[in-house]
């Protein structure tokens, strides 16, 4: 029997997150082999008057090509999907596998080869500057778990976040906007935290179901040189097939100087990627009223209520700060009272106090206003 919810998450995905038009080329890529959200996306993009292309893929083959792969062939596999990727004017990625950690032991000079060819030329060119495009994962057994749920409840509150009305919170956004669009000074408070720096004249740009699938931020970047202090990320952090926690960065005049975890020496291996690494590409606030908790998922996890991220490498082209690195990992910072707590401040002022916006016009944003 047919999932009305699935069939409603295709419609929404095709016509409100990537507009397809007639005569438009989608190439829905998924992997994990979840069939019945890409023939649900198959017939709604024809429905469109799409032509729709699929690529399906494995996270376990996936893992096999790493283990042995070598410049020369992930440079063919670069150019072979970036002839694909330009032909396209929309790109639905989806996501799933039993498996987060799937990727631990590929060795690191692997995954920097992948990152370097196929992340760069495919995604970082092509994809995400020239391609309207939306990605999300798909629910299954291994997320529930993550999420510390039975597989039931987690598909309906996968539906309930995945199917929020997004032009209501697109509307609310504004208001955040504008608000960050005039500031210059940002801190951030919280237990083991107090960070400052710099927004001033760098855009914020709102997410409301249009790349991100669940969504709810909005995110700018701090000015490069300008982050001072440090922060403590209070959420596990998978990166790379690894999992990160009790995450804690120092920061002199932009540049991470200190960075400790539960596996020190491999965190400071990522930040020594490139001279990218240990500066920030992007700062964002989360306010979907459906995710309250991580569950190891960033896609969820950076849209947590009551949550910011903030983020080490690659800047957004539409949020500029002028730092380039292969890197971009999102690490999440819950400031709701069950998780110690915390301010924002813009300018001096109190925005956003324990997870709750505190200044009238942002109140439309606080979750009982979302939902």
């Amino acid at each position: 029997m047919k999932d009305p919810r699935i069939e409603k998450l295709a419609k929404n995905l095709i016509n409100y997150s990537v507009q397809l038009q007639p005569g438009e080329k989608v190439l829905i890529e998924n992997f994990g082999l979840q069939r019945e959200l890409v023939v649900e996306l198959v017939k709604e993009a024809y429905a469109a008057g799409g032509y729709p292309f699929v690529s399906l893929k494995d996270q376990q083959v996936d893992r096999a090509l790493l283990m042995g792969a070598v410049q020369e062939q992930f440079e063919m596999k670069a150019e072979f999907e970036a002839n694909v990727m330009k032909n396209m004017d929309a790109y639905i990625g989806l996501r799933s596998g039993d498996n987060i950690n799937e990727h631990a032991d590929v060795p690191d000079e692997k995954m920097k080869i992948e990152g370097n060819t196929v992340g760069k030329k495919v995604h970082r060119e092509i994809r995400v500057p020239k391609t309207k495009w939306v990605v999300l994962r798909y629910p299954n057994s291994a997320m529930a778990q993550l999420a510390k749920m039975s597989t039931e409840a987690f598909e309906n509150f996968y539906f309930d976040v995945c199917n929020l009305d997004y032009s209501k919170m697109d509307k609310a956004m504004d208001s955040l906007v504008e608000l960050m669009n005039k500031t210059d000074r940002v801190r951030l408070v919280s237990p083991g935290t107090d960070l400052t720096f710099s927004i001033k004249d760098i855009p914020a740009i709102k997410c409301a179901g249009r790349l991100n699938i669940p969504d709810g931020e909005v995110y700018t970047a701090p000015v490069r040189n300008s982050v001072n202090g440090t922060i403590t990320y209070n959420t596990p952090s998978p990166y790379q097939g690894f999992t990160f926690e009790n995450v804690k960065l120092t920061f002199k005049d932009g540049k991470i100087v200190e960075a400790t975890s539960n596996d020190t020496e491999r965190i400071n291996k990522i930040f020594d990627t490139d001279e990218g690494a240990r500066y920030v590409g992007e700062f964002a606030i989360g306010v979907n009223p459906f995710i309250l908790h991580p569950m190891q998922d960033i896609l969820f996890d950076e849209k947590i209520a009551g949550s910011i991220h903030f983020t080490p490498g690659q800047c957004y082209d539409v949020a500029p700060n002028g730092n380039d690195s292969n890197i971009h990992w999102d690490m999440v910072l819950i400031q709701r009272p069950e998780y110690g707590g915390g301010e924002i401040y813009f300018d001096d002022v109190l925005i956003r106090k324990d997870g709750l916006f505190v200044i009238p016009e942002l109140e439309c944003l606080n979750p009982e206003n979302l939902k």
